[in-house]
């Protein structure tokens, strides 16, 4: 009898911690990342800033201020990143 092995090509390893080094990469990801967050913020800070009706305002306010804590949660866990690292 043949045992089933899984198809790799079909599924992704998942991580429960990140890697201990970045690839160059996952670096130029993370800072895609950061760029596509920082500058739909800044998008939705200017299409509120020209809107009229006060509710859809208030919804493009929010959807900025969601991408900026995308932005710092980034930020955050490249920082933390960094301080471990120097530690070892």
């Amino acid at each position: 009898m043949q045992q089933q092995q899984p198809q790799q090509g079909n599924q992704q390893q998942t991580y429960t911690q990140p890697p201990q080094l970045l690839t160059t990469k996952d670096s130029l990801y993370l800072n895609d990342m950061l760029a596509w967050n920082l500058n739909a913020m800044k998008k939705c800070h200017f299409a509120a800033s020209q809107c009229q009706d006060q509710e859809i305002k208030a919804e493009l306010d929010k959807c900025g201020q969601m991408h900026q804590r995308h932005y710092e949660q980034l930020l955050a866990h490249l920082n933390t990143s960094n301080t471990n690292q120097g530690m070892m």
